[in-house]
């Protein structure tokens, strides 16, 4: 076991800030992917949708998420916290706006819009070392870091 800590700053390093990522909700045996604009603010992500869509509902049904980007897996409980542009949103808002102008302009101003907030439970990753295959796994609840060699 290595320092959770110490790993953790090279992780957020590694995934970066925001990205394009395929986000997968799951209720009543029905799962669903779609990629979403994601921003990472205080080591957790954040994306937007309408509260009228299906991946809003089974959110509210099961709040148990995954995301992939890069060569990440990460797996979350999300909740809503509130619409885009509320003020206590500002850091997402302004996020948002930076990275995804786009998605901003078109979406964060709807009524129905609403902000998913995803804290990470598990997070994992394939890499390797010249050709030697590895995985890392960052466990937020036990706040334990490993590196297993396959």
């Amino acid at each position: 076991m290595n320092n959770f800590e110490d790993n953790l700053s090279k992780l957020w390093k590694k995934i970066g800030t925001h990205g394009i990522m395929v986000l997968s909700t799951c209720a009543e045996s029905y799962v669903t992917s779609r990629p979403m604009s994601v921003v990472i603010v205080g080591e957790k992500f954040y994306c937007q949708t309408d509260e009228k869509y299906l991946k809003f509902r089974q959110i509210m049904q099961n709040d148990n998420v995954a995301l992939s980007v890069k060569n990440f897996s990460i797996e979350g409980r999300c909740r809503e916290i509130g619409k885009p542009l509320d003020n206590c949103n500002s850091e997402f808002a302004a996020a948002i706006k930076k990275h995804f102008l786009l998605a901003y302009k078109s979406y964060s101003h709807i009524e129905s819009e609403r902000l998913l907030e995803i804290m990470p439970t598990l997070i994992y990753s394939w890499s390797y070392e010249l050709t030697k295959p590895y995985m890392e796994y960052w466990d937020f609840e036990k706040q334990t870091y490993r590196k297993e060699y396959k």
